[in-house]
């Protein structure tokens, strides 16, 4: 058994593509090239878009698809993940690259691929499923909203007077450049809309995305409209990623540091989520813990090649298992076919119009936002999960993903707290109303003549606090039984109210005796001194054996008390 531990420790932080490669097969190998290829081609438009949506040049999705895409399906802890640019981080870096340039986003991304390498090592990939479901559809429809926002301008062919960064600023200034709308850019983009959301419904397996942007160019084109496109914004290159190290001091490294923690959590979150996904998919089990220092290395290496902040993306994991996709082979080939698109055909991303890119990213934010997910928990979720949910939702459009984060979960904790401390209580076991078929049952005990039974149920910690105070006057009484079978956790608070219990009790010439305490509140209390101060002779594992120290206590007395 000891050996076996290890054994799984070390599978854990082994790389999905080292396991699946023993039983690999000449038909795989077909299927994940086939699966490979029509994802890179899904990719190819959407790294171009979301690029664009983060502010930086088209080619630089490129780069992330082809760098983060390889290095996640190389190390990761999933069989089937597509990795690259998403959705999620686009406002993000598009306010870091606003406010701290490229150099800033190229630290931030590369700290943040460090921070997520140490949790893998850490075995921290478990801890996600703490951020409440919650928290996690506030910030994603608030990115979606977010995203439809920052896509208006170009949607409408709208020529702003200032260059907006917060979403806030980007709606007030739609508003006063309402009067400057393209009606040939709205046609493009209406066009783009249609084939997007109608092309699916007859052929599938040709990416909707892909079709809108070859008959919108050509429309373009063809028709002499007067559309900005990619040419037009953006200089196109075809080179292939090259590395690139900015300058970094400490003060720089510092600055950057809650930008590199948003980028962590969120790759974090949104990589599981989509292995999770993947996994009901597949019927497979991914490695947490292996694919946080696959995304860690990713984040690195996209960083300093030229590319973005990257994760799992869901949509493409998920047409990589549609399409036969079953090992990380198919991933790494995503990666090698948009390369090659990369050198061969970018010159020709030059000729997109931007209302087909902002097309592309409705429905981009559209599938992402999670509507139906959110309307099931207005219906289901208590008034104080919905209060997260809103919360967050609202400060992810109006600030950004930290502050979104940290209060929805701080606000999380309070509503935990407040329902943990509601079901908290300490009575006389003689008020309880035990079940009939306890064996455990008051009318089955005798109690000694002067001794007390109370019952604590529910964890003792700071917001339950209070509860612990009431306890009546101990006249007549020489033993109190505190009873602590349903207290599966102690803070330090909890256990200071004990220690003042048992300091009146002292007072009062009282013996506290303690039953059936747990193990987690039991190294709480000796590490704080209670155990010793009331004498671990005095803490019973059951109730029949505190009622029978009870009585050996009283009997001790009553010698005493003749003599008086």
């Amino acid at each position: 058994m000891e050996k076996a531990i290890p054994k799984q420790s070390s599978e854990k932080l082994k790389p999905k593509l080292f396991s699946v490669m023993k039983t690999y097969s000449k038909e795989q190998l077909v299927k994940d090239l086939i699966a490979g290829v029509i994802v890179a081609i899904i990719a190819l438009p959407l790294s171009i878009a979301l690029a664009l949506a983060s502010g930086v040049n088209p080619e630089q999705g490129l780069y992330t698809a082809i760098v983060a895409g390889f290095l996640v399906s190389f190390l990761g802890g999933s069989r089937v993940q597509i990795a690259g640019p998403t959705a999620a981080f686009a406002t993000i870096v598009a306010g870091i690259v606003a406010t701290e340039g490229m150099d800033g986003l190229v630290i931030s991304t590369v700290m943040a691929g460090i921070l997520l390498v140490i949790m893998g090592l850490c075995r921290l990939g478990v801890l996600i499923k703490y951020i409440p479901g919650t928290i996690t559809a506030g910030f994603t429809f608030g990115i979606a909203v977010t995203i439809v926002i920052g896509q208006i301008k170009d949607f409408l062919g709208l020529t702003f007077a200032h260059a907006p960064i917060e979403t806030v600023d980007k709606l007030r200034e739609i508003g006063l450049s309402l009067g400057t709308l393209n009606p040939q850019a709205l046609i493009v983009g209406t066009v783009s809309l249609a084939i997007l959301i109608l092309w699916p419904k007859k052929l599938e397996k040709i990416p909707a995305s892909l079709i809108a942007v070859i008959v919108c160019s050509a429309l373009v084109k063809l028709a002499h409209l007067e559309v900005n496109t990619i040419g037009d914004l953006y200089t196109i290159s075809s080179a292939p990623p090259k590395f690139a190290l900015p300058a970094v001091t400490f003060a720089r490294v510092r600055a950057l540091l809650p930008n590199a923690f948003t980028i962590a959590v969120l790759a974090a979150v949104e990589s599981l989520l989509s292995c999770v996904v993947s996994d009901g998919m597949i019927g497979s089990k991914h490695r947490p813990n292996m694919e946080l220092v696959a995304q860690g290395a990713a984040n690195i290496g996209s960083a300093l090649f030229g590319g973005i902040p990257a994760t799992g993306a869901i949509a493409r994991t998920a047409a990589n298992v549609k399409n036969g996709g079953r090992t990380p082979v198919s991933g790494m080939v995503h990666s090698v076919v948009v390369l090659v698109i990369l050198v061969v055909l970018m010159p020709y991303a030059s000729m997109i119009p931007m209302p087909t890119i902002a097309a592309i990213l409705f429905i981009v934010a559209y599938n992402m936002c999670g509507w139906r997910n959110i309307r099931n928990l207005i219906k289901t979720a208590p008034k104080s999960d919905i209060a997260v949910l809103f919360l967050t939702l609202l400060l992810t459009v109006v600030f950004d993903l930290v502050v979104a984060i940290g209060a929805g979960l701080v606000l999380t904790a309070m509503f935990f707290m407040k329902r943990m401390a509601d079901v908290t209580e300490a009575h006389a076991w003689v008020e309880a109303d035990d079940e009939e078929s306890d064996p455990d049952n008051i009318r089955l005990k005798k109690i000694p003549q002067h001794t007390r039974v109370f019952e604590i149920n529910g964890p003792m910690f700071f917001a339950a606090s209070d509860k612990f105070q009431y306890l009546p006057d101990n006249s007549g009484i020489d033993v109190l039984c505190i009873r602590m079978r349903n207290v599966p956790a102690i803070d330090a608070a909890g256990v200071e109210a004990l220690t003042e219990i048992v300091r009146r009790c002292e007072k009062d010439h009282v013996q506290v005796v303690f039953s059936h305490v747990n193990e987690q509140p039991m190294q709480v209390m000796k590490k704080a001194g209670l155990t010793a101060m009331v004498g671990e002779e005095n803490f019973c594992d059951h109730i029949d054996t505190a009622l029978a120290r009870a009585q050996a206590i009283e009997d001790s007395l009553q010698p005493a008390a003749a003599q008086s």
